[in-house]
């Protein structure tokens, strides 16, 4: 546990530019990673198919060893937990991603949110305050938003 929190804040503070940039991949995947773990957790009631969708996003976006995945999804609650806003990620985010891999962000987001079936108020504001944040306009803000409601078979 002391590790894992150690591991975080160093991975926080500002490095060396001789760094790899396997080190850049690692927060950006655990940018990505939280804010996933955000959607699921303002559900009041978190369910395991949201979970489970948070997982396949980030096997589907960063291609990751299941122990690697599980790691990540650990790191990333207990960041989610102790985090006090979204900028250090999103920032994060827009550093890395081009606009069609914010989209997909979102769409992963969305995918998330309606992976128990239903969409919650809170759901919905956090995914709007992130799509705002990594400035996914709003025609492919509503649009992602359709394919995931579409792909978990809601009209």
């Amino acid at each position: 546990m002391l590790s894992t929190l150690k591991e975080l804040f160093d991975s926080l503070q500002p490095r060396p530019a001789s760094e790899s940039a396997g080190a850049d991949e690692h927060l950006l995947q655990l940018a990505a990673a939280v804010l996933l773990v955000e959607v699921m957790r303002s559900d009041v009631e978190m369910a395991q198919a949201e979970r489970a969708a948070v997982l396949s996003a980030l096997q589907h976006r960063f291609g990751l060893a299941a122990d690697e995945l599980e790691r990540l999804m650990e790191l990333a609650e207990q960041t989610s937990r102790d985090a006090h806003d979204y900028h250090r990620f999103t920032s994060k985010i827009n550093e890395g991603f081009d606009l069609a891999q914010k989209v997909r962000m979102i769409e992963s987001l969305w995918q998330v949110a309606y992976a128990d079936g239903r969409l919650s108020a809170d759901e919905n504001q956090v995914i709007s305050k992130i799509a705002d944040l990594i400035h996914v306009p709003h025609g492919a803000y509503i649009n992602a938003k359709m394919r995931a409601k579409q792909a978990a078979g809601q009209s």
